[in-house]
């Protein structure tokens, strides 16, 4: 093989154990999580365990709305 292929396969190889790794520790980390939560119970939902920081309040008004 010329050295450019050589090269080439490493770094494909390289790239292939990486994007391995993070999709097993992604996986790992997600099952961590879910089992923590069934063991929580049926009260503690999962928005409330791990609430997303992008999400916008809405303004909740209770009772009648008059038109303007």
């Amino acid at each position: 093989m010329k050295k450019t292929n050589k090269i080439l396969v490493g770094v494909g190889i390289a790239a292939l154990t990486t994007g391995l790794l993070i999709y097993a520790v992604r996986r790992y980390r997600s099952s961590q999580r879910r089992t923590k939560i069934a063991n929580e119970g049926y009260e503690t939902a999962q928005d409330i365990l791990y609430p997303q920081q992008k999400q916008k309040r809405k303004k909740v008004h209770y009772g009648p709305v008059l038109p303007e």
